[in-house]
């Protein structure tokens, strides 16, 4: 055994027996079943190689991680599986163990399995395959994935299946046998991952003594070393002796699995390696201690602590080699590679629990975030397996850096981690320019046009901080002005932070509502999304009182929730949604208003009922660590509500006491002797003896460890009640204007419009406004009446600054039609009514935007008063298709004529050509020229669905959409 790695064991091992095991606590099939999308199998803290079942091929929202609890099938046991994300992918080199002659279709080779022969635990994973009559147990290493199958008495020959094409797409699969004991190929696959490449080498603990393949799936000569076999069953000798496999896996190459295989696993004794990870989780767990008699409680939170230790994930062989964003080999100089940046959940809460606690690991992120900078000139959203995904809004990387620079957690090349922060800042897509010039987002500019806005903002407040930190002045007041952009969206007369459109406030707003105008959510769950600056979205309520009382609705409300439906916004408790992120702080709000009494009855409620110990036992997808994490660190009563921020709003824990074991070797401990405060006693709390009265902790207090007590007396204590003691989450060193409303009744019209102009501001400033009509900015002093297509522009001033420039285009109708359609569109896709359909205005394939008129699972009719005949020489239709979401062009459109409204001929008809396997979002103009002299007055149109989604579609069965803008007739 190499020696370095032998001594590394032996210490873990060491570690085990000199603590209390505290991996015994580690439920991993908790969140296995409800909507948790985590899987049971064993994984090493952060290691490459997560080794579990697969129930599921389909990549069913349920089935994101390969297993979900309600299954009954098992298909194989593959090395790669995410922790509860939202999207499928991975469930690479999957194998099963088979006996006798098997069919290589996956229905036909998969096998039951019951629940009560099935085990899991830290490092280790059983259960039996009824077909087989076989038992299955995994452990790992980083990097190895460790097999024992026990067959039934030996009397015909046992074999492993093989599967390349197993879960995604597959675009090129290879596998061979190197040597009697030994198989080695590669997996390249698409799925979230577009292009992703997983290297492997199985060795068998007995000789292969026969292979067979499918010939389907070879392209070459079986017997050549460059064969394309995808699926292969390996026989081996009879022998009374479990067969063992060890799998090691690369990104990089064949070679470099078996280098991992020979430096991870050495031997063939299966209870030492599950020995080992079992100890690796011990040493890891112990980082933090906690003392509770509730065994359910503690297993609940170290089992939350586990989740938050999977992902990211080592992403780098053995010799130090990876696979970089840019497709190409690189060579480590002195860090660990990862992947698996869920960002937009992680950054949240689970990044600050790895500052805290992992702060060398740390490091190693911001190096690698680093080195994707370098090689593919963008710091990471969303990336998985060295591909960009995209996935989800916001630069938040930028969040990580910043968090980790403020806890003195930095690289040598900081100052290049700034420039591409400030470069990440500067995206030329997803509505970041516009957002840059104009200070915020409208609907017109960008779908999900306030969350990205809002987000934005406080990616913009971590650079500002990172600036600040650096001494670099002028990035610091361009960053730290683009953090305010919430100003321009909130709505005194809700209390929320309300879309705009076109200069304007949406119209027909319902904060409830699920809409594209979110990103996984309502405005409830995003009006208090300005962690960088809650004292300054608290005076906009104008007094302290009203914003509690806000808060207070936010976790009381009984509308429910309207608009379109969205799997992840649950756990509700009023408009609060535990089981998706933008909520995750507003339980800590009422520390903002010196009331965290208000935030810990709050925190202690979602703790106690959003989480158990069970499969369903998380509220919702654990998104990489991230609901786990929160848990984590809401329970130990420490929370960082502001990454970015070197400070905690802290509160008395879930458990009677805690310690944490810090890796600069001090100890951090907190005793609570209560759980609950009675109604005539107050929370005192007291730090190294002395009475602490502040709400928060700086994480450099936590770092020189010490001891915090809480507890209970008659007396009061002010404890968080003054300003001083509360949290700090302020803007001082910054203002804006917010941007003007314009208002109408309407964007078009057909005589006449009036429009007015109102200020969001208490003070009386001057407003300026133009038309068309007008060369200059001139003074706003009333509403004002416009008869032709007018682009309006305005924009408030004070004496030292001046708000965004805000434009709006109101458009007269080309044609006084009517036009009445049937059935109506889908409440979510109404854009304007119909006559959206001729108003000029045209709809691109962001369709999120709006400006689409949407129909679902019927054929729609549109009926169309032209109000006098015409002859007719050609007619322009708009449609779009967004196949991955449910948008199909229509499968033809069926043009009717009449004089009088009764009496319909047909025609024209078209039909599309344009298949429904083109998933990129597409906008056609349909056109029927036509040769009719006749003149005619009504005109109908039809246009017929194309039907239920196709089996390959991930809706498939569903109904599928028709989305139109613009009818022309000419």
């Amino acid at each position: 055994m190499n020696f370095i790695y032998l001594l590394c064991f032996l210490a873990l091992s060491t570690c085990s027996f000199a603590q209390a095991t505290l991996s015994q606590w580690i439920n991993p099939m908790i969140g296995t079943g409800g909507h948790g999308h985590t899987f049971p199998g064993p994984v090493w803290p952060f290691g490459m190689v997560q080794l579990s079942p697969d129930t599921r091929t389909d990549g069913s929202w349920d089935g994101c991680s390969g297993y979900h609890y309600s299954d009954s099938l098992i298909y194989g046991f593959s090395h790669t599986h995410l922790s509860g994300t939202g999207c499928s992918d991975w469930g690479d080199v999957m194998l099963m163990p088979v006996t006798g002659t098997v069919s290589f279709n996956p229905n036909q080779y998969a096998s039951k399995f019951t629940h009560s022969t099935e085990g899991a635990k830290a490092g280790y994973y059983a259960c039996e395959l009824l077909k087989y009559k076989t038992k299955v147990e995994l452990t790992v290493t980083p990097r190895v994935g460790i097999h024992r199958y026990t067959y039934p008495v030996q009397n015909q020959l046992n074999g492993v299946l093989l599967d390349l094409n197993h879960r995604d797409a597959l675009l090129d699969g290879h596998l061979r046998m190197k040597d009697s004991v030994t198989v080695v190929g590669y997996r390249r696959s698409q799925a979230w991952a577009k292009d992703q490449l997983v290297f492997f080498c199985i060795r068998f603990s007995k000789p292969i003594v026969k292979m067979q393949y499918n010939p389907k799936t070879v392209v070459k000569d079986p017997t050549a070393s460059d064969s394309r076999i995808q699926q292969a069953v390996f026989y081996v000798g009879k022998s009374p002796d479990p067969l063992v496999i060890k799998v090691g896996i690369s990104a990089v190459s064949m070679d470099g699995a078996e280098l991992n295989l020979d430096k991870e696993a050495q031997h063939w004794n299966f209870n030492t390696y599950k020995n080992q990870s079992d100890a690796a989780w011990n040493q890891i767990l112990n980082k933090v201690r906690i003392e509770e008699s509730d065994t359910n409680k503690k297993t609940i939170f170290y089992t939350s602590l586990y989740h938050s230790f999977i992902h990211p994930s080592l992403y780098m062989d053995a010799d130090g080699q990876y696979r970089g964003r840019d497709g190409q080999i690189h060579q480590s100089s002195g860090f660990t590679n990862y992947s698996v940046f869920s960002l937009w959940d992680t950054y949240r809460t689970l990044h600050p629990l790895l500052n805290l606690l992992e702060p060398e690991r740390s490091k190693d992120f911001l190096n690698s975030f680093l080195q994707q900078y370098r090689q593919a000139g963008r710091l990471p959203i969303w990336e998985l397996s060295a591909n960009e995904t995209d996935c989800m809004i916001g630069f938040h990387s930028v969040s990580v850096i910043a968090d980790a620079a403020v806890k003195g957690i930095n690289i040598p090349d900081s100052m290049e981690l700034l420039k591409a922060a400030i470069a990440a800042s500067q995206d030329p897509r997803f509505g970041i320019p516009k957002f840059n010039l104009q200070g915020f987002l409208q609907i017109d500019d960008e779908s999900e046009s306030v969350s990205k806005s809002l987000e934005y903002a406080y990616d913009n407040w971590c650079i500002a901080q990172l600036a600040k930190r650096y001494q670099k002045q002028q990035d610091y007041k361009r960053h730290i002005k683009r953090s305010l952009a919430y100003q321009h969206l909130f709505d005194i007369s809700t209390g929320c932070l309300r879309p705009r459109q076109n200069g304007g406030w949406l119209k027909n707003f319902r904060p409830n509502e699920i809409n594209n105008h979110f990103t996984e959510g309502n405005s409830w769950q995003y009006s208090f999304y300005v962690p960088q600056d809650i004292v300054g979205l608290s005076r906009l309520f104008k007094n302290e009182l009203n914003f509690e009382q806000h808060i207070d609705r936010l976790f009381s409300d009984t509308t429910g929730l309207t608009g379109r439906e969205q799997a992840d916004v649950t756990g509700l408790i009023g408009q609060y949604a535990h089981g998706n992120e933008p909520s995750h702080h507003a339980a800590f709000l009422y520390h903002f208003v010196g009331k965290p009494l208000k935030s810990y009855l709050r925190v202690h409620q979602i703790g106690e009922s959003m989480y158990h110990n069970a499969t369903d036992g998380l509220i919702g997808n654990d998104d990489c660590g991230q609901m786990s994490a929160w848990y984590v660190m809401s329970s130990l009563g420490i929370y960082p509500f502001c990454p970015g921020s070197d400070q905690y709003a802290i509160l008395p824990s879930m458990f009677n006491s805690y310690t944490l074991n810090l890796t600069n070797t001090q100890q951090f401990k907190v005793q609570t002797p209560f759980l609950k405060p009675a109604s005539n006693l107050h929370i005192h709390s007291r730090l190294n003896s002395q009475p602490y009265l502040k709400s928060f902790l700086t994480h450099s207090q936590i770092l020189k460890g010490g001891l915090l007590e809480w507890s209970l007396a008659s007396e009061t204590s002010g404890w968080g009640e003054s300003y001083v003691n509360r949290p700090a989450s302020v803007i001082e060193s910054e203002t804006v204007l917010p941007a003007p409303v314009i208002e109408s009744v309407q964007q078009v019209f057909k005589d006449s419009l009036m429009f007015s102009i109102r200020q969001l501001n208490a003070l009386p400033l001057m407003t300026l406004f133009s038309t068309d009509s007008l060369k200059d900015l001139q003074v706003y002093t009333g509403p004002v009446r416009i008869f032709s297509n007018t682009t309006v522009k305005t924009q408030v001033i004070s004496n030292t600054d001046k708000s965004p420039l805000i434009q709006a285009h109101f458009f007269k109708l080309k044609r006084n039609a009517e036009i009445q359609i049937y059935p109506q569109p889908n409440s979510q896709y109404q854009a304007d009514g119909s006559q959206s359909l001729m108003d000029g205005i045209t709809g691109s394939t962001d369709w999120r935007k709006g400006y689409w008129l949407g129909f679902q699972g019927k054929d729609v009719t549109f009926n169309i008063d032209l109000k006098k005949p015409y002859p007719l020489t050609e007619m322009l239709f708009g449609f779009l298709q967004d196949t991955r979401s449910w948008i199909v062009f229509p499968k033809e459109i069926e043009v009717l004529a009449s004089s009088d409204g009764k009496q319909f001929i047909r025609i024209g008809r078209l039909q599309t050509k344009t298949s429904i396997d083109r998933l990129d979002p597409l906008r056609e103009t349909w056109k029927l020229s036509l040769t009719q002299k006749t003149p005619y007055r009504f005109v109908k149109i039809i246009a017929k669905q194309y039907g239920l989604l196709p089996k390959w579609h991930p809706g498939a069965g569903g109904e599928s959409f028709i989305f139109i803008d613009e009818i022309e007739i000419k």
